[in-house]
């Protein structure tokens, strides 16, 4: 019995000697993890890798939460800043928009023939930005349903001999870059155009006399001209357009989400009540 029990004693001391001899030193305490920490330290589901891939990819409404309106706000009426705040016609649309989608707006300023790229890659899920339909766009794009019209008009100096586009040949003509009225200038005959990222910079152009006219939307020549001194536009419309929302090619389910909410805004005479404010104010 008592070897028994002196080689249980053995035994026992012969383990703690082994983990006394295994044990790692003590590590430095981690720091105490939030619970906020731990909500982002955890793995992604399917349905979260999904809606993350979705808003990569201009698909953010279907994340069911923010819509991404890529614009150029240099267009008045139609967008513009006013406070620190982008604001105008296309602005209120696209919240009205949104709002009928149960989604939130987000809005990013950028150069006008930037915002095509950025629907195409999926940095924005649609561009609305005074936009006419035009082949070409549409070649890259999808467009919703139209929601105003417009012409292109020329503003020239008040003592200026243009009267028509006519005239214009030979001439010096400014225009925003990557708009219908750069490539109406380029067809004019042995007109020189001269390209500027902000319609404004065109018409201090003109005021300035470096250039001989503006080729430009028509909403957006009476209110450079109601605030420029010395300028005018010509009676003669040189184009009509139709304006619609850009969104990424082949995204037919936003496309027609939006058709629906256009379709509603109309029948409820909220986009002429919209356009209609912006225009008096101008």
């Amino acid at each position: 019995m008592k070897k028994q029990i002196l080689a249980l004693s053995m035994a026992a001391l012969m383990a703690a000697a082994l983990t006394a001899c295994s044990s790692k030193p003590a590590e430095t305490a981690a720091p105490e993890t939030t619970q906020a920490q731990t909500a982002e330290a955890a793995p992604e589901t399917e349905g979260e890798t999904a809606e993350a891939s979705e808003e990569a990819t201009g698909g953010a409404e279907a994340a069911g939460g923010t819509l991404v309106m890529a614009t150029n706000a240099e267009f008045p009426p139609y967008e513009y800043y006013e406070d620190g705040d982008i604001v105008g016609i296309d602005v209120e649309i696209a919240k009205a928009i949104a709002a009928k989608l149960g989604m939130e707006l987000q809005i990013e300023d950028m150069a006008f023939d930037a915002i095509i790229p950025a629907v195409t890659s999926g940095k924005a899920d649609f561009g609305a930005a005074g936009m006419t339909v035009t082949e070409e766009r549409q070649r890259s794009v999808e467009f919703t349903d139209t929601y105003a019209n417009s012409n292109q008009v020329a503003i020239v100096k008040e003592d200026s001999d243009i009267t028509g586009s006519d005239a214009l040949a030979g001439k010096i003509i400014g225009v925003q870059l990557g708009t219908t009225g750069d490539a109406l200038a380029t067809e004019i005959k042995d007109a020189t155009v001269e390209r500027y990222n902000k319609g404004l910079e065109a018409v201090q152009s003109l005021t300035q006399g470096k250039i001989d006219a503006v080729v430009i939307d028509q909403a957006t020549a009476e209110a450079f001209v109601k605030k420029t001194e010395g300028i005018k536009i010509l009676e003669e419309k040189m184009s009509e357009e139709e304006y619609a929302i850009a969104i990424k090619k082949g995204n037919i389910e936003l496309v027609e989400k939006m058709n629906e909410a256009i379709k509603e805004l109309k029948e409820e005479g909220k986009i002429d009540e919209i356009v209609a404010k912006y225009m008096d104010a101008e």
